[in-house]
């Protein structure tokens, strides 16, 4: 088309009135047909000038713009003469071209979670590469790619993985259902034969006692029934979790503001400390209110181990949970310690498994919707621990692959 162009340019003295008006019939079909093509692709597409101002977008693109824009208006619009990212009506989106154009980057991408008008949550990888014409830069090129379908899938593929576990958990939940329903079986035969007894002999019932003492065992193991199936339920429960890109260090500072107050009153610091060293956290797929149910779970255990550790050895008194940091290549890895009771290799061994506690009045199932919600994440979870010195769990979660560019080099840890 540049060729043609070009020669028809250099004939254009030469050509009537009439062949002159038929190019540029042609010439607008052609563009007309390049305009099609644009607004047909799935993957929206923005470009601008050297000064980023809007030259051009297709239908995609256009919904991340405040006002809607028809390409064949915008160069008579002022609105030409503002810097796309003032146009843009998502604030992180907006930050991060701002960002691209102060530092004059290109061919860089990132992430972000946007929410439709339908109130969904919408994820969208942002992509900026440099637009070259004869040799020169005359531009940028703005992708907008809808990664939603491929992030749902990751979900469901990690549920899908967890899924297989059901058959440990359900064998387990059938061995504990056991022993109250062979309870509940032997003290109502006893009833029954003493009330059969009775009834044979003189006609009465038997003492009020009797009953009332086999009846109460009865109504307790019922209530152990209970209590294990909505335990049971918990625990196979489908982790609702609403994943956005969001950075993590809020959620953490806030948890140790709330309970540093009260652990020190007990003798017990409480601390985070962030990696000073990376030039900007990343933003992780998570669902903060899980995440916040993760960290309060596992800092709850470290407290109760410390207090333990406090009971049994009175000359200890300088009890220390920490919160560390660390991003390296693509993963961000948080790592709690204490200097509690620590744990024996068997209870080690058993953490994660659901209804394993030593706890007398614990369910057994708070570490195994931990091990669920980082698994929901993407992300693993890992505990060392030797016992009269202290636990160390570790919580790696994939920083999204746009992300990890824009991250210094740090090791905090």
């Amino acid at each position: 088309m540049r060729d043609y162009v070009k020669r028809v340019s250099q004939m254009l003295p030469k050509l009537s009135e009439e062949q002159i008006k038929q190019i540029l019939q042609s010439v607008t079909s052609e563009n007309e047909m390049l305009d099609s093509i644009l607004d047909s692709l799935s993957t929206g597409l923005m470009v601008v000038n050297t000064d980023w101002c809007l030259l051009k977008v297709n239908n995609l693109a256009e919904r991340y713009l405040k006002e809607p824009f028809v390409n064949d208006e915008i160069k008579n619009t002022s609105k030409n003469q503002e810097p796309v990212y003032n146009l843009l009506n998502e604030n992180e989106i907006c930050s991060f071209l701002k960002d691209c154009a102060k530092e004059d980057k290109t061919n860089v991408s990132e992430e972000f979670s946007t929410t439709n008008s339908s109130g969904s949550i919408r994820f969208v990888q942002v992509s900026v590469f440099s637009w070259i014409y004869d040799g020169q830069m005359k531009g940028r090129i703005i992708k907008f790619y809808d990664i939603t379908e491929k992030r749902t899938q990751e979900v469901l593929l990690r549920r899908m993985e967890n899924m297989a576990g059901l058959t440990n958990l359900a064998a387990g939940m059938a061995h504990e259902i056991k022993n109250p329903l062979g309870a509940i079986g032997i003290h109502i035969q006893l009833i029954q034969r003493a009330v059969k007894k009775q009834r044979e002999g003189e006609g009465l019932l038997p003492e009020k006692k009797f009953l009332e003492d086999h009846l109460d065992i009865v109504n307790e193991e019922i209530e152990n029934l209970n209590k294990l199936v909505m335990n049971f339920l918990f625990a196979v429960r489908p982790v609702k979790a609403n994943l956005e890109l969001k950075c993590p260090n809020p959620v953490i500072q806030n948890i140790v503001q709330f309970f540093a107050p009260e652990f020190e009153k007990s003798g017990v610091s409480f601390s985070f400390t962030e990696c000073d060293k990376i030039e900007k956290f990343p933003r992780l797929l998570i669902d903060e209110k899980l995440f916040r149910e993760v960290l309060i779970n596992i800092v709850q255990n470290s407290f109760a181990a410390i207090k333990e550790k406090m009971d049994e050895n009175e000359s200890f008194s300088d009890g220390m949970i920490e919160i560390k940091a660390l991003v390296r290549d693509d993963l961000y890895t948080l790592k709690i310690s204490d200097n509690g009771s620590g744990m024996s290799e068997d209870t080690l061994s058993h953490i994660f498994e659901p209804y394993f506690t030593t706890k007398a009045s614990g369910t057994g199932l708070g570490m195994t919707m931990v091990y669920k919600i980082v698994k929901e994440f993407g992300g693993d979870i890992s505990v060392s621990s030797t016992k009269n010195i202290g636990t160390d769990f570790t919580i790696t979660i994939p920083v999204p692959q746009t992300d990890k560019k824009l991250l210094g080099k740090g090791n905090c840890l």
